[in-house]
This record gives C-alpha cells, sequence and structure tokens, in this order.
C-alpha cells in the first residue's frame, strides 16, 4: 500500500535522525500527525485491531462509521479538525474488567476518532524514543515479545546472576505524574502543537457507567493506544538509573570482572511495561539495598514500588514472571543444575479456569462443535505462548484435564444414553472428543521448541543506516 509505505519512509528518517544525534530535539511533526498517508495507516490499525467493535462514550464503532459517513469523509473531517487545532479528545469510556486476583482493572475506551488520531501519534512518536529505548524493555516494542525476556532472564540467571528483585509497581498505569512525564516528552519533542495535543489526551477524562465523569490529573489510561508508548517513556527512568548504576551494563566487562573481584555487586534488569526483574550477581543484602534505589528512582515518577509484594528471591527457590516459572533445576541423571522455564502455577490455574466455564452447565445447550471450536481458540493460544519451555508436563494435564471436562459435558447433555452410544456419536469411536466439522486440540501432542536467545540481535524496523 502506496500509505504504509510513505509512512515507513518517514519513520525510517526519523528514528535515523534520533539515533545519530541523542540530543536532537524534533520541532515540526504536527503536519505528520494529520497526514492523509498516517491517518490512514492509523485507520486501519484501528480498524484492525479486535477492540474496533467496542464504541467510546460516542456510541460509534468503527463498523458503523464505514456504513454511515465513510472512511474517506471521516478521515478528511479528523484531518481538518487537526489542522486547524479544533479537534479535542473527549473522556474515555470507562470500562471495569476482572484481573486473575479477583479484583478489578479499569480501563478506558476512547472514540474511535480519538483512537485514530492517537494511532497517528504513536506513529509519529514511536521512531523517535525508540532511539532511546534501552535493550532491557521488551513490553509493547516493535519486534519484542515476552519471550525475548524470559530468555534475556534465563540466561541472565545461567551466568551468575541469581538474585532476583520482583518488581511491583502499585497501579503503575494509573500514577505516573503528568509534569514528570511530560518532561521526558520534551526532551525530544519540540513541538508544542504535538505536545499539547499529548497533554490534551492524558487529560481527557474518563466517564463512568452512571455518567459520572472523573479528571485524570494523573496516570495514562489503560486502553488507549498511546498509552503503552507514553509508559515507557516514563518508566525508562528505571532503564537508565540500572544502566547508568555501578555494575550496570552501562559499563565495561573489565569493570565488571574487577567488582566481582573485590566483591561487589553487578546488575541486569528485564522490563516488560511495568513488570520488571533485577537481577543480581552478588548477595542478597546487594539486592535489598538495590530495592530502595528502585523505589526512589521510580520515585520521580510519581510511581510507588509495593515493597509488601516486592520481593526478593534466589533463583533455586524460582520466581513466576510473565505467565511463566523460572527455576534452576539438578538435571535428572546427571550432577548439573539448569534454568528451566514453564507455565506458572497461575496460569495453568488460569486456563482451567476458562475450560471449565466454557463447559459449564450453562453451555449445555450448544452444539458439540460449538462448544470445540471454542475449546480450541483457548488451547491453541496458551500452547502457543507457553510452547518454547518445558511444558510437556503441564500440556499432559492441560490434555487429560480438557478431556475430563468435555466428556462430563456431553454426559450431562445426553445422560440417557450409554457411554459405548457416546463413544461412537461423539468420539468417532475412539477416545478423543470429535464431529465432523471440529476435533478437540489436544495439548498433549503440540510438540515444545526451545526459543532461541536473540540477545541484541533484535531487529529494528527501521534500518538506521542508508
Amino acid at each position: 500500500m502506496k500509505a504504509e509505505r510513505r509512512v515507513l519512509e518517514i519513520q525510517t528518517k526519523l528514528h535515523r535522525w534520533a539515533v545519530d544525534d541523542s540530543h536532537r530535539r524534533f520541532d515540526d511533526l504536527f503536519n505528520l500527525v494529520a497526514d492523509p498517508a498516517f491517518l490512514l495507516v492509523a485507520w486501519d490499525r484501528v480498524r484492525g485491531n479486535k477492540g474496533a467493535r467496542t464504541a467510546g462514550v460516542d456510541g460509534k464503532t468503527a463498523r458503523s462509521i464505514e456504513v454511515g459517513q465513510g472512511v474517506e469523509t471521516f478521515l478528511d473531517k479528523l484531518r481538518t479538525q487537526i489542522r486547524d487545532r479544533s479537534f479535542y479528545p473527549v473522556p474515555v469510556r470507562e470500562r471495569m474488567i476482572p484481573k486473575a486476583n479477583g479484583k478489578l482493572r479499569r480501563l478506558g475506551i476512547p472514540t474511535v476518532a480519538d483512537r485514530v488520531v492517537q494511532a497517528s501519534l504513536k506513529l509519529v512518536l514511536e521512531p523517535v524514543f525508540e532511539a532511546d529505548f534501552l535493550p532491557c524493555s521488551y513490553g509493547f516494542r516493535p519486534n519484542r515479545r515476552a519471550h525475548d525476556a524470559i530468555a534475556e532472564s534465563r540466561y541472565l540467571a545461567s551466568h551468575g546472576y541469581e538474585w532476583v528483585v520482583e518488581g511491583d509497581i502499585t497501579a503503575c498505569f494509573d500514577e505516573i505524574a503528568h509534569p514528570a512525564l511530560m518532561e521526558r516528552v520534551r526532551n525530544r519533542i519540540g513541538d508544542k502543537r504535538v505536545l499539547s495535543l499529548v497533554k490534551a489526551f492524558l487529560k481527557s477524562g474518563i466517564l463512568s457507567r452512571d455518567g459520572a465523569f472523573t479528571d485524570t490529573r494523573t496516570g495514562t489510561p489503560q486502553g488507549g493506544i498511546l498509552s503503552p508508548l507514553l509508559a515507557n517513556i516514563a518508566l525508562s527512568v528505571l532503564d537508565e538509573h540500572i544502566a547508568q548504576a555501578p555494575g550496570g551494563p552501562d559499563g565495561t566487562s573489565e569493570d565488571r570482572r574487577r567488582r566481582r573481584r573485590r566483591g561487589l555487586p553487578n546488575y541486569r534488569l528485564v522490563r516488560y511495561a511495568d513488570d520488571f526483574l533485577v537481577l543480581v550477581f552478588g548477595r542478597r543484602e546487594h539486592a535489598e539495598e538495590l530495592r530502595d534505589e528502585v523505589a526512589e528512582a521510580l520515585k520521580s515518577m510519581g510511581l510507588r514500588l509495593s515493597v509488601e509484594k516486592t520481593k526478593i528471591t534466589h533463583i533455586d527457590e524460582g520466581l513466576d514472571f510473565l505467565g511463566w516459572r523460572i527455576q534452576r533445576h539438578w538435571k535428572r541423571g546427571t550432577d548439573r543444575q539448569y534454568i528451566y522455564t514453564y507455565p506458572a502455577r497461575k496460569s495453568v490455574r488460569s486456563v482451567t479456569g476458562k475450560v471449565k466455564e466454557l463447559t459449564g452447565r450453562q453451555n449445555v445447550g450448544l452444539s458439540l462443535e460449538s462448544l470445540l471450536h471454542r475449546l480450541n481458540s483457548v488451547l491453541r493460544g496458551w500452547c502457543a505462548y507457553f510452547r518454547p519451555g518445558v511444558s510437556n508436563v503441564a500440556f499432559c494435564y492441560l490434555s487429560h484435564y480438557t478431556w475430563m471436562r468435555v466428556t462430563r459435558w456431553i454426559r450431562r447433555k445426553h445422560p440417557g444414553i450409554t457411554w459405548k452410544q457416546l463413544r461412537r456419536r461423539y468420539y468417532g469411536g475412539g477416545w478423543w472428543p470429535v464431529t465432523e466439522e471440529a476435533e478437540l486440540l489436544n495439548p498433549a501432542k503440540v510438540s515444545t521448541t526451545r526459543y532461541r536467545y536473540r540477545g541484541k540481535l533484535l531487529p529494528s524496523p527501521w534500518p538506521t543506516t542508508a
């Protein structure tokens, strides 16, 4: 697509300029936000997102805009509003979703127009700030994923970084201080019109289900397209603190060897959005001292480190990170220890809970084919995420559990027929649930792989050489 190509070319230039001059401030970006190519690509990103069917406070979805005024008219009007400075974000619609711990998390659903402008802003700002982000950050960044963070943690733990500070930031997205965040944005962006637009999104407010309006004096509303980038800009203060600290990754390998000989610690940070680990090559007391340093660094952004939930763990005890369990074990039949990564118990409970809900009494009215399609969607996504690890035991357990739940569901749906009849009708004469159009995915047959540790070889979407 011509628009995609134009956007990529401009992003590549912005990224290259930002890499070449780490002190450069970009003063003329506003016209790019309203550029037809940027708005069209932004629309495509919004339209292709699964949240496109969810309306903001104006009740409009991407589909209703397509059917109503049409995409071209919608984008032309939006472009005019941006250029003449009459565009202003409206409050986000509050939506509460359950968290794994039983509590509720507040999402802010922007209108489609606001989402498109946020997406266009992100297309402009991301290449600039990606030049400054450090390799230790993996969440919500192009060409980076949770598996890279897990592989990095495993690699470091295998190379002497055995004490781990498990970071927990209290309500991170809700408490980021706007003045401190905007100051970091200003370090790179000198265009006052762009700064004004970013600030307007931060201050847009929240409209609750009962119609009550709440000011947003702090934080970046979860649910906004721009929020993850702004959160990474804010949390890069932690990345930089660890990198520049004595014993951090900015030092040379000789510096680190010298510190080890003197009994001094070395540090590494692995961060995925607001979830992070600080791995310590040293003693427990070094990790305890570092925890206080981390809390002080985050305080500059208005953030608080939860003292109760921030734990210090040895790799032999094991820890949970991004749904994985990371722990050192003896390898069976050998006298060697290895760092293993496999699904955490909480992750297994989460997927079995979804299987249990789908196969509950409330869904007895479904056809078996419909049930299998829904189950397969859950199982396929879960197994794909945990495939690059030592996941065979978890996969076999999930396979057995799912079989038991589906079998109980079938028996409940047809209480009057014999097991022999059930097998012939719903198991194809065998033991695994199957219909003419669908077969239950068997997690036990999903082969596991070894995720290749990429280190510093993570590719950038914008090459820095001409």
